[in-house]
């Protein structure tokens, strides 16, 4: 119907001769439509009138809003219908298939710096072949970090004004809190190289979404929102693809429904994640049972819409990014060792925030230049918090040669670059102290492990069974695959390093997993193919082909 109007219209106009000569190849299209059986479609919308109608309704609203806003000159609101029309395609397809959000990107070379820019490819679902051998040198500039690019779109969006994003990591699971926002009437420019504008709307600001949101792959956006959702007016589901499916979510859900939110979760306490809307949240104390930033983060962002003082206690420290980026918006954390406190009440102020580049992409490189003999790399503007830098602290326990150089801060973050060469490693016992600050690498950590001379034993790392896979099971049948002696515990593993050969292994979708066994090849005695690495995209964007102009003999199939 929008076709035949469309044409119609324009048809008859004066000029109409000019406009289809020159008319690009989209208005063409609906031409090719208007030009089809007119009898045909005549009966067609007749027999649907009812909907037909309330089509006609949605989009005559639609072209009204567009008009209003040219009218008004209201910029934000034409940004806000162009920005969720241009990203709407690779979303739906996303939702409607169940898989993660696809941003292909290649390397670009800039004279000492290798970092990585968009590409138009299709995604797909790659495997690995990494063939045995070499080794890492260059500087190379890793994406920016996970944790804080989803923070800044959050509170972004909740501030008072316009903030600005540097550094923003491009890739899969930050894409799907930005499209969050977006379907709940944030105004969001970009990304653009690392470059993110937010209009943000205020704490109260949010708006229903018109559909659930999908979250893809990223269990951190799930339960985040579902933290910063649980003091909204309006219902809301989340849901997201089959690896999220599978994860828990009840540890977010009970401290909240403490609070005074109603939430429900499917089957097993997973997703999908319902929230009714208008619920009146009450701060209180809550003793986190696990060291989880996430049910951290949740809980203290459900203290924004809470009355009173919402207070949290961790077991032991775990990534402190929510609270200093709340410091940074001008929110008071009050934090007394292991608690963190907030009064719900207050506003988020708008302002400008740099990402420095993720540690956790950067310990692939840690280990490969580590275990590579003749290798030397440095990681330039990588983010050490201090909660964040258990691999550096383990690997140099395990006799690796790594140096912060040029410790900087930038935005209330620490940075450094690190500048790492090839070491003979040892296998130790890993101090429990330091599994919550590396809880991310130790995909990368046992790789390294494999390399060491002795016996590595990790223990009180449980956590590793909950995250995009059971890492501890993954990645013990990826060793075992390449013929690495090893242990399994509850809560841990035992690695025995020495020479060990190529194989297959599988990495179930699990992005550090994929990421780790690449590396691996660098001490292998024989090819190493690594299957379903399409996740890859989820954290690290570009990594084959960063890893490649490394020294790493990577191949993509």
């Amino acid at each position: 119907l929008l076709a035949f109007s469309l044409v119609d219209t324009l048809a008859r106009q004066g000029d109409s001769t000019e406009i289809f000569r020159y008319a690009a190849g989209g208005f063409r299209d609906f031409t090719r439509i208007a030009s089809s059986d007119p009898v045909m479609w005549h009966d067609i919308f007749r027999e649907n009138k009812a909907a037909l109608l309330q089509a006609l309704d949605q989009f005559s609203d639609g072209i009204g809003r567009f008009r209003q806003a040219v009218e008004n000159e209201d910029s934000d609101a034409l940004m806000g219908i162009m920005t969720r029309a241009n990203t709407a395609r690779a979303h739906f397809l996303a939702m409607n298939g169940r898989t993660s959000y696809t941003r292909a990107h290649h390397v670009q070379c800039a004279g000492d710096d290798v970092t990585m820019t968009d590409s138009n490819d299709a995604g797909r679902n790659p495997t690995f072949v990494v063939t045995p051998g070499g080794q890492l040198q260059g500087r190379l500039r890793v994406p920016g970090d996970k944790s804080m690019s989803h923070r800044s779109i959050m509170l972004g969006s909740l501030a008072e004004g316009v903030t600005q994003v540097e550094g923003f990591l491009e890739g899969e699971d930050a894409l799907a809190t930005l499209q969050a926002f977006r379907d709940m009437g944030v105004v969001i420019e970009g990304p653009h190289n690392g470059q993110v504008t937010i209009h943000g709307v205020g704490l109260h600001g949010l708006k229903a979404p018109g559909k659930a949101l999908y979250m893809g792959n990223s269990g951190t956006s799930m339960r985040l929102l579902t933290g910063l959702l649980a003091g909204q007016a309006f219902d809301v589901e989340l849901t997201g693809d089959a690896s999220l499916s599978k994860r828990p979510m009840e540890r977010v859900a009970k401290p909240l429904r403490e609070m005074g939110a109603q939430i429900t979760t499917g089957e097993q306490g997973r997703p999908p994640v319902r929230i009714r809307g208008g619920q009146p949240l009450k701060g209180f104390h809550y003793d986190l049972p696990m060291a989880s930033a996430q049910v951290k983060s949740a809980v203290l962002l459900g203290g924004l819409y809470a009355e009173g003082e919402t207070s949290v206690t961790e077991p032991a420290p775990t990534r402190d990014h929510t609270e200093r980026m709340l410091g940074g918006f001008g929110y008071e954390v009050r934090r007394d060792g292991p608690t963190s406190a907030l009064t719900g009440g207050g506003t988020l102020s708008a302002g400008s925030l740099e990402v420095p580049a993720d540690i956790s992409s950067a310990a692939f490189f840690l280990v490969g230049a580590s275990i590579a003999a003749d290798s030397e790399v440095t990681l330039p503007h990588v983010g050490i918090n201090p909660t964040r830098t258990g691999v550096i602290d383990i690997l140099k326990l395990m006799g690796a040669d790594i140096r912060l150089e040029n410790q900087r801060d930038a935005g209330g973050e620490p940075v450094a670059d690190l500048v790492v060469k090839a070491a003979p490693l040892k296998g130790i016992e890993i101090p429990e102290a330091l599994v919550p600050l590396a809880i991310d690498e130790f995909p990368a950590i046992f790789i390294a492990a494999a390399c060491a001379e002795g016996e590595t034993i990790l223990r009180g790392a449980e956590e590793l069974r909950v995250k995009e896979s059971d890492r501890i099971q993954v990645m013990a049948d990826g060793l075992a695959a390449l013929g690495v002696s090893h242990e399994v515990f509850e809560d841990g593993i035992r690695i025995t390093g020495g020479e060990f050969g190529g194989g297959e292994v599988q990495s179930h979708g699990d992005h550090r997993i994929a990421m780790s066994f690449a590396m691996a090849a660098l001490r292998a005695t024989g090819p190493i193919t690594i299957h379903d690495c399409a996740n890859v995209a989820t954290s690290f964007p570009g990594f084959a082909q960063l890893a490649t102009h490394a020294g790493l003999k990577l191949e993509v199939k």
